[in-house]
């Protein structure tokens, strides 16, 4: 690993003095930031393109919203995430800043395990054309925008018809993703090697419609069935895109998956009760 990507928000004071720190510690490597935090470091600054093409390893300097962007910048490259916690809650950067050193160097060594994580990939259809492709880690969600206004979502799986969603919205989530919106919205944790996908309803309108565990390995299809205005969809919480009545969005578990660089001192459910606090009375 001799090209290493670092992604962190620019305005971040920690994130700024550490991803310094970095570069000066390990003169050998060739250090990379994407355009905002090039700017702020006094660094060479990269292409977005270039930086996911060249980098052999990604260093997250914050929380998990700057994580799912630095997983979007790589696209379908394999490339291990490293995630040092700098934000809130950091369910997915695992690693504490006091640690990043250890970690690091055992990662730089080629000592280190990866939990392999499932994407989603998302396509809208309209008119018969797919006028959206992308992808998610945690989960793609259609929802209204500036009014919370019901409407009709129906859902099939492999084409054949499940039920139809009145509700505030649908959340489509992965198993990473299933400790984020969807836990939200009362849905089940589910284990991140566990192959399945998670449909969520948000706020139905009939209490009958529970969250559900759809298999891994089909497609799920909703049909926007109501004329709500502001009605969007969005990957991860990062990506927003406007809605028509009669769009078909198909979602699957996407060809490609995110590597993400284990803490040796943690294990999933270790996370789950040090920052969910799971389980505890």
């Amino acid at each position: 690993m001799r090209t290493i990507a670092l992604v962190a928000k620019p305005h971040k004071t920690e994130a700024i003095a550490l991803a310094q720190a970095l570069r000066a510690r390990y003169p050998d490597r060739v250090f990379l930031a994407e355009p905002p935090l090039a700017e702020k470091l006094g660094w060479e600054p990269q292409s977005e393109a270039e930086l996911a093409q060249r980098a052999e390893l990604l260093i997250v300097l914050g929380g998990d919203g700057t994580l799912i962007h630095g997983a979007r910048l790589l696209g379908t490259r394999p490339v291990p995430i490293l995630g040092i916690n700098l934000g809130s809650l950091g369910f997915m950067t695992e690693v504490p800043s006091a640690e990043m050193y250890p970690v690091l160097d055992q990662v730089l060594a080629g000592e280190f395990h990866t939990s392999s994580r499932m994407k989603l990939s998302c396509k809208v259809r309209r008119d018969g054309q797919v006028v959206l492709e992308d992808q998610a880690l945690n989960e793609v969600v259609v929802n209204a925008g500036a009014l919370a206004r019901l409407s009709d979502h129906e859902l099939l799986m492999g084409g054949q018809y499940v039920t139809t969603f009145k509700a505030d919205g649908v959340i489509v989530a992965t198993p990473t993703g299933s400790t984020a919106y969807s836990l939200s919205a009362g849905g089940p944790i589910v284990h991140p090697r566990v192959d399945a996908i998670i449909v969520a309803p948000i706020c139905p309108h009939a209490l009958t419609q529970r969250p559900i565990v759809m298999p891994g390995d089909q497609t799920l299809t909703l049909l926007v069935n109501s004329e709500v205005p502001d009605l969007y969809l969005t990957l991860d919480g990062q990506a927003g895109h406007p809605l028509q009545r009669g769009d078909r969005v198909n979602i699957e578990r996407a060809p490609n998956r995110v590597l993400l660089i284990s803490n040796p001192r943690l294990d999933y459910f270790a996370v789950l009760r040090q920052k969910l606090r799971w389980g505890e009375r």
